[in-house]
């Protein structure tokens, strides 16, 4: 039953990959820009983030909330704050707008702790890995760190067949990977940057 769910799901993902160009990815040594400079990457709040408030001079309505699945937060004083795909600090100054219609001059703190992020910013693995997943992005995460995360690949995977699928431009793109020789034969030069948004698919090897 497993081996047909596995089936189906790689179906689905190889029609959708369909009219993708195949390219090879850069090693991790020469990075990918998320902007203009991969050191502007922020952090963005997701569902399922857990987020500290805290307003200074009033604990009363300071505290910890938890991101629904719809992106949102109600505090004491704002109901139904959106809050997914925004950063603490963007979050902080539009929560300080809010408050200033109840309180004079507020100043707010915003802190993520439980770390989910939005689903555009997390790397999804599926296919042959131990733990197949998503995975929420981190700074400089690589394709190594990513492996680590999932466990590595089973027995039965064929890891120098694997694709990156990535959107570039607005349009998706294949890149080949070669997994099997970067965590089974240790060549680093095969240790390619992540990016948020990637899915990694890691086909079965046919003996």
């Amino acid at each position: 039953m497993n081996k047909i769910k596995y089936l189906s799901t790689l179906c689905i993902v190889m029609f959708w990959m369909t009219g993708c160009q195949t390219n090879k990815l850069p090693e991790a040594t020469t990075r990918a820009s998320l902007t203009t400079d991969v050191n502007q990457y922020q952090y963005l709040i997701g569902p399922g983030d857990n987020l500290t408030i805290f307003v200074w001079r009033n604990p009363e309505i300071s505290g910890s909330f938890l991101v629904r699945p719809d992106g949102k937060v109600t505090t004491a004083l704002v109901e139904d704050i959106d809050v997914s795909g925004k950063t603490p600090t963007a979050l902080a100054r539009e929560i300080e707008e809010a408050l200033s219609k109840y309180i004079n001059n507020p100043r707010v703190t915003v802190s993520v702790t439980g770390f989910q992020g939005p689903l555009s910013e997390q790397v999804r693995v599926i296919g042959e890995a131990t733990n197949p997943k998503a995975v929420n992005y981190t700074e400089h995460m690589t394709l190594l760190d990513l492996m680590i995360a999932v466990g590595g690949l089973t027995e039965f995977a064929d890891g120098d067949n694997a694709k990156l699928i990535r959107v570039v431009d607005g349009r998706k793109q294949s890149f080949e990977i070669n997994i099997d020789e970067l965590i089974r034969e240790g060549d680093i030069s095969e240790n390619v940057d992540m990016l948020p948004g990637d899915i990694v698919i890691i086909p079965e090897a046919w003996y």
